[in-house]
C-alpha cells in the first residue's frame, strides 16, 4: 500500500473525488477527473515529493489507471 503523502497528492489532483470518498486500490483515476493535463501536474508533484524522475517508458497511460498501478510505477523509479 502507498504512504499518506501519495494519497494526499492523488486527492489534490482528482477534481471529481469528494472529500468523503475513499481512495481505493482499484479506483479509476480517469473517472475521478485525472485527464492528460492533470497527469502532467500529478507527475510533476510526484517527482518533486519523492525525488524521482519518471523515465519515458513509465509515462504510459496504463501506469496512471489506478492508485495501485501509479504507486507501483513510482516505486520502480525509486
Amino acid at each position: 500500500m502507498w504512504d499518506e503523502s501519495f494519497g494526499q497528492l492523488l486527492r489534490k489532483h482528482l477534481s471529481l473525488l469528494e472529500p468523503e470518498d475513499e481512495i481505493t486500490a482499484d479506483l479509476s483515476l480517469r473517472d475521478f477527473g485525472l485527464d492528460s493535463m492533470g497527469m502532467v501536474a500529478l507527475l510533476s508533484s510526484l517527482e518533486e515529493k519523492y525525488g524521482v524522475r519518471f523515465v519515458d517508458d513509465a509515462l504510459h497511460i496504463d501506469n496512471f489507471a489506478t492508485p495501485t498501478t501509479l504507486w507501483n510505477t513510482l516505486e520502480a523509479m525509486r
